[in-house]
């Protein structure tokens, strides 16, 4: 970053051309004010020299001051004042309006670039980076348009100020203007100074946000498991290395503020030094010395003012950059424009589909942890089918490709022939609904978070509810559908949030609907009743459920087992039962280990009544069968 004068002042000269395209009207009376200001304060130095020599002088020379005289200094300074305070309202509202409309736009731009892109982008991207890109990384690439038209404007008072100086004496405008290339210098070495400063401190923000972010959703399992103190502990390493880096912002700032400020001050008394031995000369008046000094004076601030953008110009950039890097994004995802058809039940394939999930190395390297096989499946229309399967065999991800949340690496999936790669933007969630283990609320009411802002009547949501065995919960709650459920659902519990998450996919009538173990915190009669009513109330819907309880398996038309990523057989429940291995053992894990504990209790009881009957005449074996089995 040590080379400001040309890479980042040229990429920052580029993000001020983007904003300024962004906000062209409001940028351009913020210059218009700054111009105002600018002019006008130049005419104040030439009002004062008027107001000296043609009120002050004489006033002083016949030792009295007319009425005349004071209002004629008054009214002259207070119209040279209004119309400078004119200048600078202007210049601060219209660039502040400017300002805040180029975040909002940005904030707005890269939020719907996250929902454009793809589940898979969205994986390699912690939740905390893009917290930071869409706020403290927005904010950092437009705080420079608060400075700008400022120095923009006074550009106008530089050139002003230098010609006036020029005419009222050259040689004295010589003087003055040999201070300004060290200003320019200073500037420019303060530039080179701050440039890797700022930019780590913008770097550290996010760290600060992504670490900050992991915390807040943490938050259980880091109470429930005590580390409360090594939370708190790596959010202290991360401020701590923001605060030492604001620091050192402000220390180098420390060092070349004053001697940027001093310069002008010595400037202007070698002004007044050189301005008082040609006085004494008899070149210029005691009038034109003064309105030299403050023109000289006030030059000093253009500078300081270009300075402020200088200073801003590398947090801008490194801002740009990183809210440019998602706004650039296209993921791996690419559409067609073509539509599902509407109105009946969907047909589901999926053909010799493959997917892999990549994983970064200590070494850096892409390692590819494949979760999905060739897998090939056909669900009728209107068919119920089951997958099935171990944890980690790919059954999550196989319900994600299938939503088109991610693309298969190889193979196709297809809805009533129709890839889904080829369907536009959001056709695929027109006619399927995905509703997921792991449910998600928004901070909003009942209502809300069924309806999603879809103009649904209250008729129609308890109609969901009711199917998703939800309505008698939701009725009893305080203000039954405008009851807020608060962050993330936080006053409901994990089956109650399931239900509604069930209304929020029913309610929409889906041709195809997707069920992601999506009843597993309710308990087996409630699944039950769940699915009963699901079956009734969609017999027309395409359904495709993850399950793992048998009450689920068994109202499936069809299933399919997945082991290792890869389909091992599918049919019926009882033809797997009978000639699947691995099937048979999984759906009869929980009643084979019921049966073991039963017969263990019932040996238990056996060898305590013996054990009990023969307590003085001990057996050394049956003591410690009675330990083992205690154990």
């Amino acid at each position: 970053m040590n080379d400001l004068p040309s890479s980042t002042l040229r990429e920052g000269l580029s993000v001020i051309a983007r904003g300024i395209k962004g906000q062209p009207r409001w940028f351009a009376l913020a210059v218009l004010g700054s111009v105002i200001y600018g002019v006008m304060t130049v005419m104040t130095a030439w009002t004062i020299g008027w107001v000296v020599e043609h009120e002050i002088a004489p006033a002083i020379a016949a030792g009295t001051v007319t009425p005349q005289q004071l209002w004629t200094i008054g009214g002259v300074l207070a119209l040279v004042v209004l119309v400078t305070v004119t200048g600078v309202i202007g210049r601060r509202l219209a660039g502040g309006v400017a300002m805040f409309n180029l975040g909002a736009m940005y904030r707005r731009q890269v939020t719907r670039q996250y929902l454009r892109l793809p589940l898979s982008w969205h994986h390699k991207h912690p939740s905390g980076q893009l917290l930071s890109n869409a706020n403290a990384d927005v904010e950092a690439t437009w705080n420079i348009f608060a400075p700008l038209p400022m120095a923009l404007g006074v550009i106008v008072m530089l050139v002003f100020g230098i010609v006036q100086m020029v005419i009222i004496d050259p040689w004295l405008a010589v003087v003055g203007l040999t201070v300004f290339p060290l200003l320019f210098l200073a500037n420019v070495a303060f530039q080179r100074a701050m440039s890797p400063k700022v930019t780590l401190a913008q770097q550290l923000r996010a760290d600060v946000s992504e670490v900050a972010h992991e915390s807040f959703e943490a938050a259980l399992i880091v109470k429930s498991l005590g580390r409360e103190d090594h939370e708190a502990e790596r959010f202290r390493e991360v401020t701590h290395a923001l605060r030492d880096a604001n620091i050192d912002v402000g220390r180098t700032r420390g060092r070349f503020d004053p001697a940027i400020e001093a310069i002008p001050t010595i400037g202007t008394l070698a002004v007044l030094f050189v301005g008082t031995l040609r006085v004494s000369s008899g070149y210029l008046t005691a009038a034109q010395v003064v309105q030299i000094a403050y023109l000289f004076s006030i030059l000093a601030f253009p500078v300081r003012a270009l300075g402020w953008v200088l200073a801003e110009l590398p947090r801008s950039v490194v801002g740009w950059k990183r809210v440019s890097a998602v706004l650039d994004a296209e993921g791996s995802m690419t559409y067609g424009d073509r539509d599902l058809p509407h109105g009946r039940s969907s047909r589901l394939q999926a053909e010799r589909v493959a997917y892999a999930y990549e994983v970064e190395s200590e070494s850096g390297e892409i390692d590819h942890n494949p979760a999905l096989v060739d897998v090939t499946l056909d669900v009728a229309p209107g068919a119920t089918v089951a997958v099935v399967g171990p944890t980690g065999s790919g059954k999550s991800t196989l319900a994600t490709i299938v939503m088109r949340l991610v693309d298969p690496d190889t193979g196709a999936v297809l809805v009533d022939g129709i890839d889904l790669r080829e369907v536009r933007r959001g056709g695929v969630s027109e006619v399927a609904a995905l509703v997921a283990q792991q449910t998600f609320m928004f901070d909003d009411t009942v209502r809300g978070n069924v309806t999603l802002g879809a103009p649904h009547d209250d008729e129609a949501v308890w109609r969901a509810l009711n199917v998703a065995q939800g309505a008698g919960f939701v009725d009893r709650l305080p203000e039954a559908l405008d009851t807020h459920v608060g962050e993330r659902g936080a006053s409901l519990s994990g089956g109650q949030r399931q239900r509604i998450a069930l209304a929020r996919a029913i309610i929409r009538e889906p041709q195809l609907l997707i069920l992601d173990d999506a009843t597993s915190a309710v308990d087996p009669s409630v699944e039950q009743a769940i699915l009963s009513r699901l079956r009734e109330a969609s017999s027309g819907t395409t359904v495709l459920v993850v399950a793992y309880r048998m009450a689920t398996i068994l109202l499936a038309d069809e299933v399919v087992y997945l082991e290792d990523g890869r389909v091992l057989d599918h049919g019926t429940h009882a033809q797997l039962l009978s000639r699947c291995a691995g099937y048979e053992r999984l759906v009869t894990a929980y009643a084979r280990e019921a049966a073991e504990r039963a017969a263990l209790a019932a040996e238990d009881d056996d060898i305590g009544a013996d054990f009990d009957d023969d307590y003085t005449d001990r057996d050394p074996r049956r003591e410690q069968q009675v330990e083992e089995v205690s154990r």
